[in-house]
């Protein structure tokens, strides 16, 4: 039984926050579908209970948004919250048809309350805590009645937007000074939301973000008995963003250590550590999916801003290679179809991205970190008119710092664009 005053209570402190609190607009785009559960899954502190409270200040008369997290609903069962729903629909004189539940993993049996949500005629939008809600775990309950949304913090753009910083097509060269100068800064601490909104606490929200992960999302979530070897790994993979590495070689060196065998404990949590969605692991191209499976995987951190943690120096290369793979994942939430890999020959040949539009590589990208054409090394180059070459695919592009140009060689065009051009979208 639930306590009625207590939760109008809580609707009119909810009405009451709506009004007084600046909601940031953000760039991804969600509508209720009928009969469709919408899920949206991110890291912690990404920005995913403002963006639902958003969505509920541009209906708020049809809306009904509430927070699972919070005291007054307590022990609630699947049958209060369509009673509270009419409840509120009567005192507020609402005519609700959308529902938004913010970390539903709260209620037991969630999966088949968001069925009988969807059941009873309502729209749903779902969120939770990366620690219980995880994209497979939706998929599984929720087959074939859900889409999935990837929700990280602020893409460049979204930075900039924040900072109330206009973004223009045509871009002036007082503009350009200003934009690298911001450019550096994002990629330097990042794009959480809180640390753009109070960057004087930057260093602290950070370190509490990464411990409040690695204890909530990864040692609690999935039990984990070996904590030390958890760490490490933990640590080692951020440490290692935008390289790849060797699962084997992380087994033979924790195992030393120890001086036990551990390597099945080891490829265990390396496998789960993506499920933080802190990290997130690139496969070398192939078409065969055990090549896929067995090769190195590349590591890419979910913000910047965490390398200063682990790190020890301001690696822009890195760094940049890292916005570059955040801002493709944002991509797939327009275009699921889009899929990413690196490219590596016999020969060590590398191209940082392939991107796959369904069965079609769309596009190869390389990332480095120069200001002029001069400071393209050539194996770079080299390496993308061979994976050019070997993939078919006949749109090749450079990122770099402030180099911008196109140059045709072996008889393919190849793109040179400033990583801030590629971020905003801008010529």
């Amino acid at each position: 039984m639930f306590d009625k005053e207590f939760i109008l209570q809580y609707f009119n402190d909810l009405n009451k926050r709506i009004e007084r609190e600046q909601i940031y607009e953000r760039e991804l785009k969600i509508e209720f579908v009928k009969q469709k559960v919408i899920a949206i899954i991110g890291p912690r502190r990404a920005g995913k209970t403002y963006y639902l409270l958003g969505l509920l200040k541009k209906n708020p008369k049809n809306t009904f948004y509430i927070d699972l997290e919070h005291s007054a609903f307590k022990d609630i069962e699947h049958k209060d919250l369509f009673e509270i729903i009419h409840m509120v629909n009567e005192y507020f004189k609402l005519e609700i048809k959308n529902i938004i539940i913010d970390e539903i993993q709260n209620l037991k049996e969630w999966e088949k309350l968001a069925r009988s949500v969807i059941d009873s005629g309502f729209n749903l939008i779902v969120s939770g805590s990366s620690s219980k809600l995880l994209s497979k775990e939706i998929a599984t309950q929720l087959r074939g009645r859900s889409l999935t949304y990837l929700m990280l913090p602020l893409s460049f753009r979204e930075f900039l937007s924040f900072k109330k910083m206009e973004i223009r097509k045509l871009v002036s060269l007082s503009d350009k000074v200003k934009l690298l100068r911001e450019l550096d800064l994002f990629l330097e601490w990042g794009g959480y939301p809180e640390i753009v909104i109070d960057s004087d606490k930057k260093e602290k929200i950070l370190k509490d973000y990464i411990e409040t992960t690695l204890q909530k999302d990864f040692i609690e979530r999935f039990e984990i008995a070996h904590i030390s070897i958890a760490k490490f790994i933990f640590e080692f993979v951020i440490q290692n963003y935008s390289k790849d590495i060797s699962i084997n070689k992380i087994a033979k060196f924790v195992s030393s250590q120890l001086r036990k065998n551990v390597k099945n404990i080891v490829y265990d949590y390396v496998e789960k550590l993506p499920e933080t969605l802190s990290v997130f692991f690139l496969e070398k191209y192939s078409e065969s999916i055990y090549k896929r499976k067995s090769a190195q995987k590349k590591v890419y951190i979910v913000d910047t801003g965490l390398a200063n943690l682990y790190g020890f120096t301001k690696d822009l290369g890195k760094r940049m290679e890292n916005a570059v793979f955040a801002e493709l994942m944002r991509k797939t939430n327009e275009n699921p179809m889009l899929s990413y890999f690196y490219w590596k020959d016999y020969q060590q040949r590398e191209t940082d991205f392939v991107v796959k539009d369904g069965s079609k590589v769309k596009s190869l990208i390389q990332v480095t970190y120069v200001s002029d054409k001069t400071e393209i090394e050539e194996r770079e180059i080299r390496s993308l008119l061979k994976a050019g070459e070997e993939l078919k695919c006949d749109d090749l592009m450079i990122i770099t710092w402030g180099f911008k140009g196109e140059e045709i060689m072996e008889n393919r065009k190849i793109i040179f664009k400033p990583l801030w051009e590629w971020l905003l979208d801008v010529e």
